[in-house]
């Protein structure tokens, strides 16, 4: 019988003794109206048009770099040394070769198609490259080249020298980060998570191993081979989540709830336009998608998937609560002594909290990690409209999320940024 661990989600995953493998993903899709509907096209690119598909990268030294090199090769960059390791391929520190910066790394991920073949996930490999060819934003992975090498695929991204938040909480006081940097972390994964199901995309691999930190300490979610690309349809509604235009006398509460809180209404001249502005959410949640496949790691899976159930986008926002628990608690809330008693644990025992709560923002916290995992589905924080709903929480209350990006991050150790810095090269053979 296969365990799957914490560090490989890519693993058979067992239910009540019996072995289910990674089947092929199912996908429903169907139309639902809405209130306002917008829609928009992605269009498909090329490796020479990546350019104009990242502006957030434009001006970004690395990425001019990589763009000034044309037909690039295995050959133009020189590898460092091993930084990580997966199902489906390894990651390498590198360096481009004849840049006018010689200190300018990068990562590259490097997969043997041969045995992709063998194990039947090239499929997979295929869906990461996809999706990170649309990919363009701050709390994400940008596409900077990608080759085929012999037998092997590779694709070269950014380098995060602050390793990965599970290392980090490791070295944190009790193995837990304090509210306020679970607070941070949380909203930043809670951005990308809106921008990728704006997409239609389902992460599906949310845990801490995968967030990494940036030198600045903002994060990078990676690893998209488990992800489900699906369809969304975008969306204007009002606060209340009604069809119907509001009351007066609910207006003016719900305009507290509005995202579009950041842009001023002086910038409208139309007073229509200026109400639309205030009183509305902006929605893009792909709520059709359906999937059957078993993928996770167990103490991150939802009730759905380790009842061996079909799941959707719910599946994302449980792994958040389960995410902003461990961050806080220092470790997950249904693990249990064995992965057959932890998906146990998921779909029969209630959510406990260790201790009491201190202070109103942990019983907020505590409220919204509530609200995430509520184990139906259907009644999930989320699960209806997506992070429109989960950015109105009280434990987010006086965020500006449209400048989070802004917003200084908790410290990185300095233990953390040692594996930028130890540039000898280990022997080591990849081709």
């Amino acid at each position: 019988m296969l365990v799957e661990s914490r560090r490989n989600s890519d693993e058979l995953i067992t239910f009540s003794g019996k072995v289910s493998s990674m089947s092929s993903d199912t996908t429903t899709l169907s139309h639902c109206t809405s209130f306002s509907r917008l829609s928009f096209e992605l269009p498909v690119s090329s490796p020479d048009q990546l350019t104009a598909l990242k502006p957030h990268r434009s001006s970004d030294s690395s990425f001019q770099a990589i763009r000034l090199k044309s037909n690039l090769t295995f050959r133009d960059f020189s590898l460092v040394r091993q930084i990580g390791s997966g199902d489906i391929g390894r990651v390498y520190l590198c360096r481009l070769r004849g840049a006018a910066d010689d200190g300018r790394l990068y990562a590259m991920k490097v997969v043997d198609n041969d045995v992709l073949a063998l194990k039947k996930k090239t499929q997979r490999a295929e869906t990461e490259r996809k999706i990170m060819r649309l990919l363009d934003h701050p709390f994400l992975p940008t596409l900077f080249a990608e080759f085929e090498a012999s037998n092997f695929s590779c694709v070269v991204m950014e380098f995060c020298a602050g390793g990965d938040l599970h290392t980090l909480r490791h070295k944190q006081p009790q193995k837990r980060f304090s509210l306020n940097a679970a607070r941070f972390y949380a909203a930043e994964i809670l951005v990308a998570l809106e921008y990728l199901h704006m997409l239609g995309i389902i992460y599906r691999d949310l845990k801490p191993e995968n967030v990494l930190v940036r030198s600045d300490g903002h994060i990078m979610l990676t690893d998209f081979d488990l992800s489900l690309c699906s369809a969304a349809v975008p969306a204007v509604e009002y606060p209340d989540f009604s069809p119907h235009p509001p009351s007066p006398a609910k207006s003016s509460a719900a305009s507290a709830l509005t995202p579009f809180s950041c842009i001023s209404n002086r910038l409208f001249r139309s007073k229509k336009i200026q109400t639309l502005a205030a009183n509305r959410l902006f929605v893009a949640e792909p709520v059709a998608a359906r999937s059957c496949s078993f993928v996770g790691t167990h103490e991150y899976v939802p009730p759905e998937v380790a009842s061996g159930g079909a799941h959707g986008n719910a599946v994302d926002w449980w792994a958040l609560g389960v995410f902003i628990y461990e961050m806080m608690y220092g470790r997950t809330p249904f693990a249990g002594g064995c992965n057959e008693a932890t998906l146990h644990n998921i779909t029969k025992q209630p959510l406990a909290f260790p201790g009491v709560s201190c202070g109103a923002s942990e019983t907020h916290a505590r409220g919204l990690i509530s609200g995430l995992l509520n184990k139906d589905p259907s009644r999930r924080l989320g699960s209806k409209r997506g992070a429109a709903e989960v950015k109105t929480h009280p434990f987010f209350k006086g965020l500006n999320f449209a400048l989070v990006r802004s917003v200084r991050p908790p410290a990185v150790p300095e233990s953390a940024n040692s594996s930028a810095r130890r540039l000898e090269t280990p022997p080591f053979c990849v081709f």
